[in-house]
């Protein structure tokens, strides 16, 4: 009941009866600071936001400099704003030639949204086919191409006409046909426990999709910037999607999502009709300018072999742990098998109690997650394996 009154008692809704209510007085790097002086190495980065740390200098300061020029002058779309083309600019330059046109909205399951409302008007298609497990966000649409049943049921009836795959099985491709306007899946699984798929798979997913039409849209929002090894997780697989979503570590630390596709396509919310697609705060300079700081600080600053092989280290020296059951992952990105629930919630909640952060999934119970930010230090690396180390030792007998 005391959880539930730091939240209720001050008029602030909540999303469970068991928040962590951790009171935080400020973040900074890799950690998060409590009003009682306490301190947590923060290993999940926000949930996947805090990709190149709490607060780092050179967004802040881009904030700061963006919030004296000007805040919100208009709806997105209709002036031009140097924060929103700087954005554009640094995005585009690290992708491929194709996805060279940038929608800025307010979080990934609006850029989602945006997506499959694209995917219908390109095609002129209906059909979705999505994969079990998938989540992709809490909204209509975005929660009707998502996975987890029991997240769904209390809100149907959802969009029409959606499809499900199992991911990696290649005899489920049958459900891709002439009538489907998109394939959308998450390039690497998130909230299922961190699914990779096989290349081979993906890749023909891309191919079903080019010989009957339909569009893929690979989600990006958990798997992008960084978090794998590489800025976008398709480049693993040597697969390109017709459209790409982008949002949680985009921002630097503010709200943002992205749809990313050809300028070709992204006309056709121009007319037929106008304004296909809106947002009044989309593409905000303040959160625009603190996104391409962000990503000056990743191609610059982040060492994106040192993820990978910081990344191994992490796996290594837990997988051998006897009450690890197993262990996924794809650069700084976890699912961390335990024997039970209870398993997992007593590794999260002793991390509480002793100076870090891990999380659970919502359709993996039996999995917790870690995310480092990708500014951590091989010493803090090997300090949180050591904590993590210490969590299973004390889990009960």
């Amino acid at each position: 009941m005391e959880k539930r009154n730091v939240f209720f008692d001050r008029h602030l809704a909540q999303t469970t009866p068991f928040p962590f209510a951790l009171e935080i007085e400020r973040a900074e790097g890799i950690y998060l600071y409590g009003k009682k002086g306490e301190r947590w190495m923060d290993l999940i980065s926000g949930v996947g936001v805090s990709n190149i740390g709490h607060g780092h200098p050179k967004v802040v300061e881009s904030i700061k400099t963006q919030a004296e020029k000007h805040l919100h002058v208009m709806v997105y779309g209709e002036y031009v704003q140097d924060a929103q083309n700087l954005l554009a600019e640094r995005l585009t330059a690290l992708l491929p030639p194709e996805l060279n046109c940038c929608y800025f909205v307010n979080s990934g399951a609006e850029a989602i949204e945006a997506a499959l409302k694209l995917a219908k008007r390109v095609t002129g298609r209906t059909k979705i086919v999505s994969a079990r497990g998938a989540y992709h966000g809490s909204t209509h649409g975005a929660l009707s191409v998502s996975g987890n049943e029991m997240k769904k049921r209390a809100f149907r009836p959802l969009l029409p006409d959606i499809h499900f795959l199992r991911f990696n099985a290649a005899e489920d491709l049958d459900l891709i046909d002439d009538r489907t306007a998109c394939v959308i899946l998450e390039t690497v699984q998130g909230d299922a426990g961190i699914r990779i798929p096989d290349r081979e798979w993906l890749q023909a997913v891309r191919q079903r999709c080019n010989d009957t039409g339909a569009l893929l849209i690979l989600d990006e929002i958990q798997a992008g910037m960084g978090r794998t090894g590489k800025y976008f997780a398709f480049e693993h697989f040597d697969v390109v999607p017709d459209i790409l979503t982008l949002g949680k570590a985009l921002g630097g630390g503010l709200p943002i999502g992205a749809m990313i596709s050809s300028r070709e396509k992204m006309e056709l919310f121009t007319h037929g009709p106008m304004l296909g697609h809106i947002t009044t705060f989309g593409g905000h300079p303040l959160v625009c300018a603190a996104a391409a700081a962000g990503l000056e600080v990743l191609t610059t600053e982040v060492d994106l072999d040192q993820v990978e092989r910081l990344g191994a280290l992490i796996e290594r020296e837990l997988s051998d742990h006897p009450r690890v059951k197993a262990i996924r992952r794809i650069g700084y990105y976890f699912a961390i098998d335990m024997e039970s629930t209870e398993a997992v919630q007593h590794v999260v909640e002793y991390g509480i109690e002793n100076g870090f952060i891990s999380f659970w999934f919502l359709s993996c119970p039996d999995s917790f997650r870690i995310a480092p930010p990708l500014t951590i230090s091989e010493a803090e690396v090997r300090t949180a394996i050591q904590l993590i180390r210490n969590a299973f030792d004390a889990l009960p007998i």
